[in-house]
């Protein structure tokens, strides 16, 4: 059953930090071609598509992780790796609840109202948020798949 956990804690790992990563390099840049208007609806309308997977892998994440470190003997048993990544994954998903709850909720009701200045003042509240949490995650990454090495 540890396999099928990790399984599913992976893939909802490449999902949410996959999702950042295409985000911040390949769309963010080709989007800052578009004027205002239409770069916001383009963000407005990818986030509120990508959003919903993200709750679903932090869900994912969560209910795995604890499945893995409890059917491993508790944290008492699991090594430094372990509670390196779990701190960050609380911290990751308390920035991504913060992006979703107040600025990404304001831009979303700006962008329907059609205040475009306003709803770009929130993407550059969100925007180094998501960086924050793209290089947590890859930094995740690293640990998980080599912090026993390291640590």
């Amino acid at each position: 059953m540890i396999a099928l956990a990790l399984t599913l804690h992976l893939l909802a790992a490449v999902i949410w930090i996959g999702g950042m990563f295409f985000s911040y390099t390949a769309l963010r840049p080709a989007a800052m071609a578009l004027e205002p208007p239409l770069r916001l609806r383009l963000w407005s309308d990818t986030l509120a598509r990508f959003f919903p997977w993200v709750w679903s892998a932090i869900t994912l994440l969560l209910i795995t992780g604890y499945w893995m470190v409890f059917g491993m003997g508790g944290f008492s048993a699991v090594g430094p790796h372990v509670h390196l990544m779990h701190g960050i994954a609380w911290i990751m998903a308390a920035i991504f609840a913060y992006v979703y709850f107040a600025p990404y909720r304001r831009m979303r009701g700006q962008v329907q109202a059609e205040d475009f200045a306003a709803a770009g003042a929130e993407m550059l509240r969100i925007r180094p948020l998501v960086g924050v949490n793209l290089g947590l995650g890859l930094l995740m990454v690293v640990v998980a798949s080599g912090g026993k090495f390291w640590l």
